[in-house]
């Protein structure tokens, strides 16, 4: 029963990661068309660095993701400590909850569409001139997408810790700055780092609520992706996704990292980098 089942986990990793082998293989081919292969080369990787459309669109991804998982970190990590903290019942909590539930169950493009006028709204009739601005909207978007995946994991980080431990650094004279920053922080890191993690993936994937909020000469990369794909799609493409995989896969080596030198253990930084 144990081979059987080992043998499916095998069959599932293989049918979920094939598609980006094979995403990966073909970038390196030297055709013009992506599904036809004409022979090994990197000419791909040559055009996609050198065609300024491709390499705005992914500079406009990664400013976004960069600064949506700063402020969902941000915003999640003081929702995540105030609900873990919260004595049961508070209404508050219940609510706040009940409102961060709601945000990610609600289907993307209910959120674009929600989205789109508010922005015009706040842009154009309030005068607000940042509204305006297409990174303005992508980050607020993205945010508000992400920081309720980040305070779950703030706050589940935060739930088995004992109260008692900040109270009595409290009654030994710390300010409620100094707790937070010596003991809240410390413990909370690793769901924090977590979450932005999560919330940058998550902001580097969103195609749907990108296309309702983007303006012309931001446009993300999966929204790019999107449009190249009802065309040809080029070796080019398959030549950036792949340098972006290269990059997450750093950044991931380097939580693993962060998380391995504070002195969590192998468990930890699995559990933690996977939220």
């Amino acid at each position: 029963m144990n081979t059987l089942l080992r043998i499916w986990g095998i069959l599932v990793f293989i049918f979920l990661f094939l598609p980006i082998a094979v995403i990966v293989v073909y970038s390196f081919n030297s055709g013009t068309i992506l599904a036809s292969w004409d022979g090994f080369g990197v000419g791909a990787y040559i055009r996609a660095i050198n065609n300024d459309v491709i390499v705005s669109s992914v500079v406009t991804s990664l400013i976004v993701a960069v600064f949506a998982a700063a402020l969902s970190a941000l915003l999640g990590t003081i929702a995540g400590v105030a609900l873990a903290h919260a004595p049961g019942g508070q209404w508050w909590a219940v609510g706040l909850s009940g409102i961060l539930v709601l945000t990610m169950v609600t289907p993307e493009i209910v959120d674009g569409i929600a989205f789109l006028p508010w922005f015009v709204t706040l842009g154009v009739d309030a005068n607000l001139s940042p509204m305006n601005h297409g990174l303005v909207r992508l980050v607020i978007a993205h945010t508000m997408f992400s920081v309720a995946v980040v305070t779950f994991i703030v706050r589940a980080r935060m739930s088995g810790v004992d109260r008692r431990v900040m109270e009595a650094a409290a009654d030994l004279g710390a300010s409620p700055f100094h707790v937070f920053k010596d003991i809240t922080m410390p413990i909370a890191a690793p769901g924090i780092l977590a979450g932005g993690l999560m919330a940058f993936t998550l902001s580097l994937d969103n195609t749907i609520l990108s296309s309702f909020v983007q303006q012309p000469g931001y446009t993300p990369w999966p929204v790019y992706i999107f449009s190249a794909v009802r065309v040809a799609l080029r070796p080019e493409v398959a030549a950036m996704s792949t340098i972006m995989l290269i990059l997450t896969l750093l950044a991931l080596g380097l939580v693993a990292l962060v998380l391995r030198r504070s002195g969590a253990s192998t468990k930890e930084v699995i559990s933690t980098m996977a939220g």
